[in-house]
């Protein structure tokens, strides 16, 4: 029996339960019919006309992105915005898309269980567990199995993570040595309150007076790392789980990580 965009759901909520996803978040199917059949998927953290692109190309009928395509209410999909040209792409060639966003974040393991693991750190728990659950929630913290300085940490981060323009920033002596770290695929600045006792925190997207004021407030340093970057390492995670969910359950579907830098920031210049 061919294989349905609905058992790849089936699948996927198994491990990311839609009841686990923040209330504000826009998780699902975004577009096409559960009853599709699926052959091919590609995996990728955004859902834009690039990745759409990359289906195309490879012949895919469905995309699962991490970051929903409409996160907001929208009163026109019409191919006059960036997003809209998405809808009708992805329509025209008969590609479904899924979005697993907050569910996949709060999932153990999951967006940032992948994330740590890439940088080698062991020993994880939430940093901000749900309340309906303390062994999911918010970022990781764990521990190095071995310490090092704060330099040689933040090359390994280089090392581990896909390579962007932008590199990553780093707050801190460099040559301290650190031991306990936390980890937030993503925009995670809102749980700056809850690593002040940890060696090191590595996040994305943090913001200016934030970032000053846990400084201020504790020796914590700070490593800022690309959003793209930071939750590319879940997508060959939740490939791997994916197929094996599916081949457990009779299915067999070609699964590609998309290899496409949909990072914004493209280029820089200065120190």
């Amino acid at each position: 029996m061919p294989t349905t965009v609905r058992q790849v759901i089936d699948a996927l909520e198994q491990r990311y339960p839609p009841a686990i996803a923040a209330d504000w978040d826009a998780i699902g199917l975004v577009s096409g019919s559960p009853d599709n059949t699926v052959t091919s998927i590609v995996l990728a953290v955004d859902p834009v006309l690039a990745v759409v692109q990359e289906a195309i190309d490879c012949g895919a009928e469905m995309i699962i992105t991490h970051h929903p395509l409409f996160l907001h209410g929208v009163h026109s999909v019409a191919a006059t915005t960036a997003r809209g040209v998405v809808v009708e792409e992805l329509i025209r060639n008969g590609i479904s898309l899924y979005a697993a966003h907050t569910n996949a974040d709060h999932a153990r393991p999951g967006v940032s269980d992948a994330l740590a693991a890439a940088l080698g750190v062991v020993e994880l728990q939430p940093i901000d567990p749900l309340a309906s659950d303390p062994h999911l929630g918010t970022g990781r913290k764990g521990r190095l199995p071995t310490p090092m300085s704060l330099r040689d940490f933040a090359e390994q981060i280089v090392a581990a993570l896909p390579s962007t323009s932008a590199g990553i920033k780093v707050a801190g002596e460099p040559e301290a040595m650190i031991e306990t770290v936390g980890v937030c695929g993503g925009a995670g600045d809102s749980l700056l309150p809850f690593v002040a006792d940890l060696d090191v925190y590595v996040t994305s997207d943090l913001r200016h007076h934030r970032a000053q004021d846990h400084l201020a407030d504790s020796a914590c340093a700070l490593i800022d790392v690309p959003h793209w970057a930071g939750e590319w390492p879940w997508l060959p995670v939740a490939a791997a789980q994916l197929a094996a969910d599916l081949t457990a359950g009779g299915a067999s579907v070609e699964l590609r990580v998309s290899a496409v830098v949909t990072d914004p920031w493209n280029w820089h210049t200065g120190g």
